[in-house]
């Protein structure tokens, strides 16, 4: 009797560490051009409604330029045209995504909308295809579609767009 306990102990004891084991990597997605993206939810400081982005001459033109958030000076990327995809108005939906590079860096993304946090096991994770631009670090699979997870090293350092 003790024998039957042991293995069915034993084995639900197996299938928790196994499931212990799966790495899950937490994703902030968002919509840019109708099409889902995504980036890692711990390089997310916040999400802030658009405000009024104070240009500044001899800049990138996918850089909108700088706001004030309590009293830190912020760079605004257009995350649209950093992609290439065709730019578009600023909407009620548009959302500010305040994040940072490993470096330490801070830069805010203009994007479309926020959608959701996400938990993907790692196993869900693809290389990205030879037609990204270098910008899509890999694919999520998530059901019939697919996400794209943004290098946000690279979008966030200028050197690696030029």
């Amino acid at each position: 009797f003790s024998d039957f306990y042991s293995s069915l102990f034993g084995a639900a004891e197996r299938r928790s560490a196994a499931v212990e084991s799966i790495a899950v990597r937490q994703l902030l997605t968002f919509v840019l051009d109708a099409s889902p993206y995504a980036i890692d939810v711990a390089r997310v400081r916040e999400i802030v409604r658009v405000r009024p982005i104070t240009p500044v001459p001899r800049i990138p033109s996918d850089v909108r330029g700088v706001i004030s958030l309590r009293g830190e000076i912020l760079e605004v990327i257009d995350l649209r045209l950093r992609l290439r995809l065709r730019a578009a108005q600023v909407l009620r939906a548009s959302r500010i995504i305040v994040a940072h590079g490993s470096d330490g860096g801070i830069a805010g993304l203009l994007v479309d909308a926020v959608s959701e946090v996400v938990s993907v096991p790692e196993d869900a994770l693809r290389p990205g295809t030879s037609a990204e631009t270098g910008n899509v670090e890999t694919l999520c699979v998530r059901g019939d579609r697919f996400i794209s997870l943004i290098d946000l090293d690279r979008v966030l350092g200028f050197d690696a767009q030029r």
